[in-house]
């Protein structure tokens, strides 16, 4: 008797793929998959210092408006509070960038 196991595989952005490979290779580098613990003080450690070097870009001359979400991410693949901020932003920039029909459209 074989029993099939029925995954759903949600489609995947780009992005998401390469942030998780670039994940599981520093995993499998530093040996994090066997130590959790210390897994999530790399990742803690690694975000929170790319977040602040973001917040420090706002008034200093750089791209904060990549390197804070950045951070995020990185922070995002740990903990669920930060995975919330980015999906209230993915939200936000969805609202903003919506094209909007102007008078002289005709449906």
């Amino acid at each position: 008797m074989t029993v099939e196991t029925h995954t759903h595989h949600r489609r995947q952005h780009p992005i998401s793929a390469r942030k998780r490979a670039w994940q599981r290779r520093l995993n499998e580098t530093l040996h994090l998959d066997r130590m959790p613990v210390v897994r999530k003080v790399v990742y803690t450690l690694l975000g929170i210092t790319t977040l602040l070097i973001g917040v420090a870009m706002i008034v200093l001359p750089g791209p904060a408006f990549i390197v804070i979400p950045l951070g995020l991410v990185i922070l995002a693949s740990e903990y669920a509070w930060a995975r919330r901020i980015i999906r209230r932003g993915r939200v936000f920039v969805g609202r903003r960038y919506k094209p909007r029909k102007t008078a002289t459209q005709v449906p």
